[in-house]
């Protein structure tokens, strides 16, 4: 099992190139399904979870050719609309795949979802949404099992603001009889993303970016053409590695407007940020000063980056507050963080950090995808060296992290 080794203490400078958004791509992947026709796609990451993504959907029939980051996926070759558990045990996001076969081709058969352990995160907004869609939908056996001669358009409310739910129920009206209204869509960029794709495929969708989605049923979508959006959390991801470990760095091929919540509290802390259309400079001198924040669904404070700005505030000066308010079990990476000498206190959904002077290197375990990233920014910041174990919560997420650091000076290498 891989590892990675830190050993802390040296200032970062250099150019960093963002890849695509993973949060981005495993819809846009899945929206393949929704026609017989080539979808070109690029600045497609190089991650687990795509390459993850891209298995199941060819054991479906779909007809994927690669070059670098540029995916041609074909669906004319469809014929196995089922989802097994054992390719979506790993990835939740695999639950994408539901929405697409159920509108194309009137049935599914999805294993209920895995993925990291922060949370339930149930699909039950997915199947209520389905179901006011006509759907008939069983679950036996751990299976979705789901029918539909022709899915119609409603009005659907979730009960919460849901990201997959919104996406999923997306790309299923596009195909529906009539007209489908989302109120309480996720407003996330990347849902953003797969609504310019299916637009550019052919469907009908009004009130992009906002919280009221109308989308008119067509007969069919056709083949298109689409860039994913920078990822914006390892863009933050990056700021974040910065500002614990000081240096100079320019982040490029990314948008600054996506995460200025995060961008906001990197300020507050200390560091200097400068933004240009396509990139995004960090510079950080001396220690950086605490930040409270509280996590909220787009353009609040994004969950996914709770752990990296605790991992900050770990060595700044002060005390704050992290409220976490989506999922119910994402603090797991503060028991490692103490071990990294870190004096963090939970009180309910609320993390106090008391910000130390210095953190030391120990080893330490990753628990989900964004710990991951979280302990490795508290190695950057702390003397000796840092061992951190099960990193492929990591490489779900991030491509290729380690080589990306110590392009801009970190010492850091991938034991195997």
């Amino acid at each position: 099992m891989d590892k990675l080794l830190i050993t802390g203490g040296k200032r970062l400078s250099g150019d960093i190139q963002i890849s695509g958004a993973k949060n981005a791509a495993l819809p846009i992947l899945c929206a393949a399904l929704l026609s017989a026709d080539t979808l070109a796609l690029s600045n497609v990451p190089h991650l687990q979870d795509v390459a993850t993504m891209q298995k199941l959907l060819r054991q479906m029939g779909l007809h994927i050719h690669a070059n670098g980051d540029v995916l041609e996926l074909n669906g004319s070759g469809v014929n196995h609309p089922e989802a097994p558990y054992e390719m979506v045990k790993t990835m939740r996001a695999s639950i994408l795949v539901l929405g697409p076969l159920l509108a194309r081709f009137g049935e599914a058969k999805v294993s209920l979802p895995g993925g990291c352990a922060i949370g339930s995160r149930p699909v039950d907004q997915h199947i209520k949404g389905l179901q006011a869609m006509g759907a008939d939908i069983r679950i036996e056996g751990g299976y979705i099992h789901a029918r539909a001669k022709k899915l119609k358009g409603t009005r659907i409310v979730t009960d919460m603001i849901t990201v997959t739910g919104t996406e999923n129920l997306l790309m299923a009206a596009t195909l529906t009889d009539g007209e489908t209204v989302l109120e309480n869509a996720a407003r996330e960029p990347e849902v953003t993303d797969l609504a310019n794709l299916l637009v550019a495929m052919g469907a009908k969708i009004e009130g992009i970016g906002t919280d009221r989605l109308r989308i008119t049923g067509v007969a069919a979508l056709h083949g298109a053409s689409h860039r994913v959006i920078a990822d914006r959390i390892e863009t933050g991801t990056f700021l974040c590695a910065v500002a614990a470990a000081g240096g100079d760095v320019v982040l490029e091929n990314t948008r600054a407007d996506l995460l200025d919540a995060v961008t906001d509290k990197l300020r507050e802390a200390g560091a200097v940020i400068t933004t240009g259309d396509n990139w995004v400079r960090v510079q950080m001198a001396g220690r950086p000063k605490a930040v409270s924040f509280r996590t909220t669904e787009y353009p609040g404070f994004p969950t996914d980056m709770q752990a990296q700005v605790m991992a900050l505030n770990c060595i700044a000066e002060g005390t704050s507050r992290v409220t976490e308010t989506i999922f119910e079990n994402r603090y797991m990476h503060v028991q490692e963080l103490n071990r990294l000498g870190a004096s963090i206190e939970i009180d309910g959904h609320t993390a106090i950090v008391h910000g130390v002077l210095r953190l030391v290197g120990a080893p330490v375990m990753a628990t989900d995808l964004r710990a991951s990233a979280s302990l490795v920014i508290a190695g950057l910041a702390a003397q000796g060296q840092t061992l951190v174990d099960r990193i492929y919560h990591l490489d779900r997420g991030y491509d290729r992290m380690e080589a990306k650091l110590s392009a801009v000076g970190a010492d850091i290498q991938r034991i195997r």
